[in-house]
């Protein structure tokens, strides 16, 4: 196995809890949209990205910042500084948790008035104690990282997204009688239940390390004291560029929040409709254009510290490998996800979303067909992102995002009043600041690395058994629906399209040897095809 491709089973593994994370948020999400409809996934989706986005702007970088000044402390076994580094941290994103959690508190009903949805308040108001808790259980999870320990991290995640399904839908239901807006303010409120759960999850195991934590302390050499203003000014300087890279993709969302219900309203759509839309939008078509993340985050999360090092060791034909090879892989996700939502995009939904009216259910299957191919290009820019993170441009990918954002904003805003688009525009809108960001990088890419694609393997290659795979799936679907019924249908045709998929993939050479045996049995397949003659 080349060093090129080694990254693909460090992707596999650090995989795991993201898509623990990942399945149990999707088992959210499906049963609440057939709970809530689109009214209450309007009122949810007001709220949730105004949430996030303040969690970015108080938290996101700051854990990263810990870790590595904890890292960097207890490597030459300067545990006292390493500790005094998470103290001044914790003080700072407690006081963050505080401030944020009372500003929406006071402020809620003026935020979901300026946003043109005042019965997103119970949602937005439920969330108040999550943007308490989440800084605090940030602050632990970036200690443990910066020792090399990744166990309670995983631990409280899977914590908080456990208690957030679980309490979050028993209390949406416990609610329903009391109207929408107060049930999505239910769904809302497992959000701040998984928080706490969350929290106390890594406390615990705080607690359970603390003697050693002391001991360690105790026996660490003195050494000049890392002063306060020292601690603040270095974590401030690693933070605010990830924090400014990571408050894009939320500020998008905050765009949509803020602009599509009021632009709809333009072209006399009632303020409950425009909502409903939303709701169709962000609630359930955008939920399942996020599912191929579960894959393709551990890819790009693994291109980091695969091109970092080759870049280390100026190893430039390891560089293109693990480029190409990120790539690839990378389309091998995406393209059939984006081919099988847009030829499956109704059936998908009328699978999935199976409580709503038909009309609801057609609407949604349209707009997911509009979002389905942002699949290719969010994927692809999550691994063009950590290759120019790899190669020591964090910055450049932000701007290329930013600049995206740009167009989304322009592309949403006039194609909304377009009466035969409405939300449709805001999707369009979505996969045009994803596309644009796409190329962008794809330049850069090739601009830093002065190096040459292998069109004919990446591109050529993955997209013709895609597309092949989506004509295959669509006839079986049109051939035994009248016979088994859609839903069955959509289930045996998926099925079909996975297995052809994968013979697409050995027919055309896409997949090759070596990729199999990266494989958990990779070994064993890889000997029968050859058995057979299907590989050389």
């Amino acid at each position: 196995m080349s060093k090129g491709n080694s990254f693909i089973k460090g992707a596999a593994i650090l995989g795991i809890a993201g898509v623990i994370v990942k399945i149990l948020g999707a088992i959210y999400r499906i049963p609440l949209g057939n709970i809530i409809k689109p009214e209450g996934m309007g009122y949810y989706q007001t709220a949730y990205p105004f949430y996030v986005l303040m969690l970015t702007i108080s938290t996101s970088g700051v854990p990263v910042a810990i870790a590595k000044l904890v890292s960097e402390k207890s490597a030459i076994g300067d545990y006292r500084n390493a500790y005094k580094v998470f103290k001044v941290a914790l003080t700072g994103l407690f006081m963050a948790g505080i401030l944020t959690s009372l500003f929406v508190l006071i402020n809620a009903r003026d935020i979901v008035n300026s946003l043109g949805n005042p019965n997103a308040y119970y949602a937005l108001i439920a969330l108040v104690p999550a943007l308490f808790f989440v800084p605090i259980m940030s602050a632990f999870r970036g200690f443990f990282q910066g020792r090399q320990n990744m166990v309670p991290t995983a631990l409280s995640q899977i914590a908080e997204q456990f208690f957030r399904v679980l309490m979050g839908l028993g209390i949406t239901l416990l609610l329903l009688d009391y109207g929408i807006p107060i049930a999505a303010g239910g769904a809302s409120f497992g959000g701040s239940i998984g928080a706490i759960a969350g929290t106390i999850a890594i406390y615990i195991v705080f607690l359970t390390n603390k003697k050693r934590i002391n001991e360690e302390i105790q026996s660490s050499p003195i050494k000049e004291e890392y002063r306060v203003s020292a601690i603040v000014k270095d974590l401030l300087m690693i933070a605010i560029p990830i924090t400014i890279g990571s408050a894009i993709t939320p500020i998008l969302d905050a765009i949509d929040a803020s602009m599509v219900i009021k632009r709809l309203q333009l072209i006399n759509y009632t303020e409950e409709i425009a909502n409903e839309l939303y709701g169709q939008l962000k609630g359930y078509a955008q939920t399942l254009i996020n599912l191929p993340q579960v894959f393709s985050v551990s890819i790009a999360m693994s291109l980091v510290p695969a091109i970092s090092n080759a870049r280390a060791r100026k190893q430039k034909a390891e560089i293109e490998g693990i480029v190409n090879s990120g790539i690839r892989i990378t389309l091998l996700i995406g393209l059939p996800c984006a081919f099988g939502l847009f030829v499956l995009a109704r059936p998908i939904i009328e699978l999935l979303y199976f409580s709503n009216t038909q009309e609801t259910i057609s609407s949604i299957g349209e707009i997911l067909q509009y979002l389905s191919f942002g699949v290719i290009f969010l994927t692809l820019v999550q691994a063009l992102t950590s290759m120019l993170q790899g190669l020591g441009k964090p910055l450049i990918p932000v701007i290329n995002l930013f600049i995206g954002a740009i167009f989304k904003v322009i592309i949403t805003y006039i194609l909304l009043v377009v009466p035969s688009l409405n939300v449709k525009g805001a999707a369009i809108g979505t996969v045009s600041a994803y596309a644009v960001a796409c190329i962008l990088d794809l330049i850069s890419l090739r601009i830093l690395t002065r190096m040459s694609f292998n069109f004919k393997d990446i591109f050529i290659k993955p997209f013709i058994s895609a597309a092949l795979m989506a004509l295959v799936v669509k006839l079986s679907y049109l051939a035994i629906i009248n016979i088994i019924g859609s839903k069955l249908a959509t289930l045996v045709s998926i099925m079909v399209g996975v297995i052809i998929y994968v013979i697409l993939l050995i027919i055309t050479g896409t997949i090759t040897n070596e990729d199999l045996m990266l494989l958990p049995k990779g070994d064993r397949v890889a000997k029968r095809l050859e058995k057979y003659r299907i590989f050389k």
